[in-house]
C-alpha cells in the first residue's frame, strides 16, 4: 500500500467485478477511501473485501444508476461523512444486436445506464467536488465510442456520449481546479469478453497490436494515474487503453 491518495474519499461504480473491482482495488491500495457501487445492496462485498485486504478502507453500497432519486440518496449517504474527492463512473451494460433488428426498449437501456447514469452521478456531486479545489472525475468509456463498432450503435453511441459529457464538464469545472478525463478501453478480459467465441477472439486479438486482450489492471493503472498528483495538468482527455486496436 502507498499513501498516494491518502485521506482522498473515491467512489467507484460497476466495482463489482471486472475493471470496476480493478479500480476501487487500485484506489484502495493507494491509500482511498473506495465507496464501492454496484446495482444491488451486497453485491460490492468481494470487492470491498479485496480493497481492504489491499490494506485500504472501503464501503459497499447499492443502486441503480439510470435512477436520479436513487442515486441522489447515495449523495446523501456519501457527502454525510465529507467531500467527494474522486468520481469513477465505470457502470454499464451492453444489449447487442444489428441495428436494424436493434429495439427501443435495448437502445434506451444502454444510454439510460451508461450515459444517464454517469450524467446523474456527475450532477449529483460536481458542486461539492468543484469546492473541494483539486477533485478528480473518470469516466469509463471504451474504444468503440471512438471508431464504432458493428452491432453495438446503442453501446457506440452512450460511450460517445460520455466523451462529449466529459469534455464539457472539463470545461466547465476546469476553473475550480476539477479534471475531467474520459479512459477507453479496448477489449479487456472481463464478463463481458468471457462469452466471445473462440472464433471472435482469435480475429479481435490478431487486430491487436499487442497480441493480446488487456486485463482489468491495465485500465485501472491509467484511472488511479488520472486520480493522482501526476495526473493534476491534464483534464478533457481521451486515454485510448487498448493495445493498438484502434491504430
Amino acid at each position: 500500500m502507498s499513501d498516494e491518495l491518502k485521506g482522498k474519499r473515491a467512489l467507484v461504480t460497476g466495482a463489482s467485478r471486472g475493471i470496476g473491482r480493478a479500480i476501487a482495488v487500485d484506489l484502495a491500495a493507494k491509500g482511498a477511501m473506495v465507496y464501492c457501487l454496484s446495482t444491488r445492496e451486497g453485491g460490492c462485498d468481494e470487492a470491498v473485501a479485496a480493497c481492504k485486504e489491499a490494506g485500504g478502507l472501503a464501503s459497499a453500497l447499492g443502486a441503480d444508476v439510470s435512477d436520479g432519486a436513487q442515486v441522489a440518496a447515495i449523495a446523501e449517504t456519501v457527502l454525510a461523512d465529507g467531500a467527494l474527492d474522486i468520481l469513477v463512473n465505470n457502470a454499464g451494460i451492453t444489449r447487442d444486436g444489428l441495428f436494424m433488428r436493434m429495439s427501443e426498449e435495448d437502445f434506451d437501456s444502454v444510454i439510460a445506464t451508461n450515459l444517464k447514469g454517469s450524467f446523474l452521478l456527475c450532477r449529483a456531486f460536481a458542486r461539492s467536488m468543484a469546492k473541494a479545489g483539486s477533485a478528480r472525475i473518470v469516466n469509463i468509456s471504451s474504444v468503440v465510442g471512438v471508431i464504432g463498432n458493428p452491432g453495438q450503435a446503442n453501446y457506440s453511441a452512450s460511450k460517445a456520449g460520455l466523451i462529449g459529457l466529459s469534455k464539457s464538464l472539463a470545461k466547465e469545472f476546469g476553473g475550480r481546479g476539477m479534471t475531467v478525463n474520459v479512459v477507453a478501453p479496448g477489449f479487456i478480459e472481463t464478463d463481458m469478453t468471457a462469452d466471445l467465441s473462440e472464433k471472435m477472439r482469435s480475429e479481435t486479438t490478431a487486430n491487436i497490436t499487442l497480441g493480446r486482450l488487456g486485463k482489468p489492471e491495465d485500465i485501472s493503472a491509467v484511472v488511479t494515474f488520472l486520480c493522482s498528483p501526476s495526473g493534476a495538468y491534464i483534464t478533457g482527455q481521451v486515454l485510448v487503453v487498448d493495445g493498438g486496436l484502434s491504430l
